[in-house]
């Protein structure tokens, strides 16, 4: 598997709002190559949400975002070439009646390079199963199971940036805890891991000086420092962009090809809803 030096990304109050309120509010912070970033929230907190942003999948309303010096949403196109999504609900679940190897097939031709069907062994020994008997259903396999195929098949695209949602879901104190390391292991090699949970416990027993957090996603409203005498003055203030939910997945808008001052747009689809697992999506 081709080794390429991890993703920069730098983040400076990055939101995301919408008419239903705010998903991620004030999000900052920096992650080198070959590091280890974790945020944590509840269910219903914004993590898959951030993790789309992150890697180019989502528009934030607000806030300044950089991917290996790509700025977002404007390279939004870019940043998906770099990086790979885990297992997310409703974008890229397994499929139970497939086997492992074909999920594994479908993902090597998928890549936007041909690749020989080594790069599978290789993501398969990187993501822990080196071992894992590839007839096997996907329904027939454990939690901790699936969960190290989907960073599989996201690694057989050689990413810069994996982003990984909810590690601890399902999984046992010992299975979080290979989980992490698991994941941890995968930066030695030079890759930029971006992982949530809501529950980073088992995270202390790997954690180190290339791992950030947790830290802790926000939701605020922006109500509590307002200034109730502040009268029409504060109409005058500026406001984060509302974003409708129609608008949320990034392809409503051109996105270039072309490093910063490029006039080259193009556009990408949307990430697929459920079905097949798709480590690029």
């Amino acid at each position: 598997m081709r080794r390429a030096t991890g993703a920069r990304v730098h983040a400076e109050g990055v939101t995301l709002t919408t008419r239903e309120g705010p998903v991620y509010t004030g999000v900052d912070f920096t992650a080198r190559p070959g590091t280890l970033t974790v945020f944590q929230a509840d269910s219903g907190g914004g993590r898959s949400a951030l993790l789309l942003t992150l890697s180019g999948r989502m528009k934030p309303s607000a806030g300044s975002l950089h991917v290996d010096g790509y700025s977002l949403p404007q390279q939004a196109r870019q940043v998906r070439r770099i990086s790979s999504l885990g297992l997310m609900d409703d974008v890229n679940a397994l499929d139970d009646r497939l086997r492992v190897s074909e999920h594994l097939s479908e993902a090597r031709l998928l890549r936007m390079r041909p690749a020989a069907r080594s790069v599978t062994d290789q993501a398969m020994e990187a993501a822990d199963l080196a071992g894992l008997d590839r007839r096997t259903m996907v329904k027939e396999l454990s939690m901790l199971e699936r969960r190290r195929l989907g960073v599989a098949l996201a690694l057989v695209y050689e990413p810069r940036l994996l982003v990984v949602d909810n590690v601890d879901g399902g999984l046992s104190r010992e299975h979080q805890a290979d989980m992490w390391r698991s994941l941890r292991n995968l930066t030695d090699e030079g890759l930029t891991v971006i992982a949530t949970c809501a529950d980073a416990q088992e995270l202390d027993a790997v954690a180190g000086p290339d791992t950030l957090g947790p830290l802790l996603i926000r939701q605020d409203d922006g109500t509590e420092d307002e200034d109730p005498a502040a009268g029409e003055d504060s109409e005058k203030a500026p406001t984060e962009e509302v974003i409708g939910i129609d608008q949320l997945l990034d392809h409503e808008e051109p996105v270039t090809d072309a490093p910063p001052g490029g006039d080259s747009p193009s556009g990408d689809g949307p990430a697929p809803k459920g079905g097949r697992h798709r480590g690029r999506s």
